[in-house]
């Protein structure tokens, strides 16, 4: 397997970009704070939610 550099810093990215949303989730967790997480950050949880086909691909 190979290391990618390019998903390495895609997800750090993205974890550093939701770093305050997801203190928010695990302190509290409500199905409002996750609504309003996505609603102010879309493109960070669009990746998220496609990290698994962006490594699939990346990978092959």
């Amino acid at each position: 397997m190979r290391l990618n550099y390019y998903l390495i810093l895609l997800l750090s990215l993205v974890l550093i970009d939701l770093s305050t949303e997801l203190r928010i989730l695990f302190d509290h967790f409500t199905f409002n704070s996750l609504q309003f997480a996505i609603a102010k950050h879309p493109l960070a949880f669009f990746i998220l939610f496609s990290y698994p086909y962006l490594y699939k691909k990346l990978n092959k």
